[in-house]
């Protein structure tokens, strides 16, 4: 089996720390490649509490690159760049295409809703919810939603069972099982 892969983007500021780096780490852990990739180029990125982080790539030098997943994190104003960006929606839509998975957490999915990105069953932070459900999403409020080829979250305190779901979901349940105990999440 070769090497799942994931993409990380990062809006040029605000993105959420903790939503970043857990779902990074936890993939990693698992053995899939992650990429982080910063819309502004491979400049650090002011998170949404201070911390800096450093893409690995520009956007647009991975844009043409398969991955298995498309992960946009959430965090303010980030959500909001990744929602106006059309370069994010190209690539969301091409991902859709190709069958891959997108996945979302906290006040990200409103670039779901921007970008067109159908989807029949979605969870966000709750600061966002009204805007999602009048762009005509069904609302869940479950820590975790998988829906389709699409997977939502509802915030950084879900980080680990998001990136667990996506570890399931890439490599399987016996490899997110097997990532509980070692980082001491039960």
């Amino acid at each position: 089996m070769s090497q799942k892969s994931a993409l990380i983007i990062l809006a040029a500021e605000g993105a959420e720390e903790m939503e970043v780096i857990i779902t990074g780490d936890v993939l990693v852990r698992a053995g899939v490649k992650v990429t982080y990739a910063g819309l502004s180029g491979p400049e650090a990125v002011k998170c949404s509490r201070g911390a800096r982080i450093i893409p690995d790539a520009s956007l647009e030098s991975v844009k043409e690159q398969k991955f298995d997943v498309v992960i946009l994190p959430g965090g303010q104003p980030g959500s909001n760049i990744l929602a106006a960006h059309d370069g994010v929606g190209e690539l969301l839509r091409a991902q859709v295409e190709s069958g891959g998975l997108i996945a979302a957490i906290c006040a990200a999915p409103i670039a779901l809703l921007s970008h067109s990105i159908k989807v029949e069953l979605i969870t966000s932070h709750p600061s966002v919810k009204k805007q999602l459900e009048a762009g005509g999403y069904k609302y869940s409020e479950d820590r975790v939603v998988v829906s389709g080829n699409v997977i939502t979250s509802r915030g950084p305190g879900t980080s680990f069972e998001f990136a667990l779901k996506l570890v399931e979901l890439l490599v399987g349940k016996d490899t997110a099982d097997g990532l509980v105990g070692p980082m001491v999440l039960q």
